[in-house]
C-alpha cells in the first residue's frame, strides 16, 4: 500500500504549479440544466496549456525532480496527450525531452509534440514495444521516465484541477471524472476527500473500456478487453496505485455507450460552443443516462481535454 498523500502535500502542488498552468474556467448551460434536471459545473480543462488536464500532472512530476535530474531531461511513452504535456514542461524549463510514441499515433499529436521541442522516437503500435524503447533511451540519456499515470506527483498535479473547482463552486453534491489509466480521478478523489467530503466521486467509463468498473467489482485489477471506444484517451489500464486510490477514495464507477458519448459530445459543441473530446464528454453522458439519479444535484463534470483530429469527427 502507498501512503495517501497528505492535505499538505495537495496544497503544496497547487502552489508550485500556480506559475506554470491555467487556472482553467467553470461553465454552465442552462440547456443542458434544462435537459438533465441537474445543476451542471463544467471544469474546462480543454482549456489547460496543451489542451488538456495531463500538463498539470507533467509539469508537476518535472518540477519535483533536482535540478540535476531536470538538466538531463525528461521522457515517456504515449500515443499522445501526456506525450504533448511532458514536451511542453520541458520546453518551459529549458531542459531536452524525448517522446517514445507508437507509429499508428494520430499525425495530429506527434506534429504537438514536435512544435514543442521534443524528440519523437517512433516504435511499434504495442506496450512492449513502447516500454522496451523508452528503456533504451533512459539508459542512452541517463534522463528520467515520467509515467503517465501511476505516479504520485503526477497524481497531485492532477489534483489541482479539483481543488481550483472546489473553491469556484461550492457545495457540490457530486464531481463526475473520465477514468483511463487512473491519474485523473485519483487526484479528483483525493481533492473532494480533503476539501469537500461530503462530495460524492463518480468516475466515467466507456462500455466498450470498462476494466476500471470490473476492476472495483472484483477487487482485483482487471486488463481491458479490445478496448475499441471512441474515448481514445480511456483505452489505457490502471496502474497499481491508481487502483488503491480509486478503491479507497471512489464511490462508484458508471458505464457510457459509444453512442451516448458521441450524443453527449454533439450537445457540448452545439450548445456550449467549446471543443471537447469523446473523453471529456463521457462525464455528460453518464448524466444523461442516469438523469433519475442525478436529478436536482450539483454536478461538477470534469472536460479533461480537447484535442480532437477535426478530420475525424463521429457525427
Amino acid at each position: 500500500m502507498i501512503p495517501t498523500p497528505t492535505i499538505t502535500e495537495l496544497i503544496k502542488a497547487r502552489k508550485n504549479l500556480a506559475n506554470y498552468i491555467h487556472q482553467t474556467p467553470v461553465f454552465q448551460s442552462t440547456a443542458l440544466n434544462e435537459m438533465t434536471g441537474a445543476q451542471l459545473f463544467f471544469k474546462a480543462e480543454n482549456l489547460q496549456k496543451m489542451g488538456a488536464f495531463k500538463m498539470r500532472g507533467a509539469m508537476y512530476a518535472t518540477l519535483q525532480l533536482t535540478k540535476e535530474e531536470q538538466q538531463k531531461g525528461i521522457a515517456t511513452h504515449s500515443s499522445g496527450n501526456f506525450a504533448q504535456a511532458m514536451a511542453l514542461s520541458a520546453k518551459l524549463l529549458g531542459i531536452p525531452a524525448w517522446a517514445v510514441m507508437p507509429s499508428n499515433a494520430p499525425q495530429v499529436k506527434k506534429a504537438a509534440v514536435a512544435s514543442y521541442g521534443a524528440t519523437i522516437i517512433e516504435c511499434e503500435p504495442t506496450l512492449e514495444a513502447r516500454e522496451t524503447t523508452l528503456q533504451k533511451v533512459v539508459d542512452q540519456h541517463q534522463c528520467t521516465a515520467l509515467h503517465p499515470y501511476n505516479d504520485i506527483d503526477v497524481i497531485l498535479g492532477n489534483s489541482t484541477a479539483t481543488q481550483e473547482l472546489l473553491e469556484q463552486i461550492d457545495a457540490l453534491d457530486f464531481i463526475i471524472s473520465p477514468v483511463g489509466g487512473g491519474g485523473l480521478i485519483s487526484g479528483t478523489a483525493l481533492a473532494a476527500h480533503y476539501l469537500s467530503p461530503k462530495t460524492k466521486v463518480i468516475g466515467a467509463e466507456p462500455k466498450l473500456a470498462d476494466d476500471a468498473f470490473r476492476s472495483l467489482q472484483t477487487g482485483v485489477i482487471q486488463p481491458p478487453l479490445k478496448p475499441l471506444t471512441i474515448a481514445d484517451g480511456l483505452r489505457t489500464a490502471l496502474g497499481t496505485i491508481t487502483f488503491q486510490f480509486i478503491q479507497q477514495y471512489v464511490d462508484e464507477i458508471k458505464l457510457a455507450e459509444e453512442d451516448e458519448i458521441i450524443e453527449a459530445m454533439r450537445l457540448i459543441w452545439e450548445r456550449m460552443k467549446i471543443i471537447v473530446e469523446p473523453s471529456s464528454a463521457i462525464t455528460l453522458a453518464i448524466v444523461l443516462k442516469n438523469k433519475d439519479y442525478f436529478k436536482n444535484k450539483r454536478i461538477g463534470l470534469i472536460l479533461s481535454g480537447g484535442n480532437v483530429d477535426l478530420g475525424k469527427l463521429p457525427f
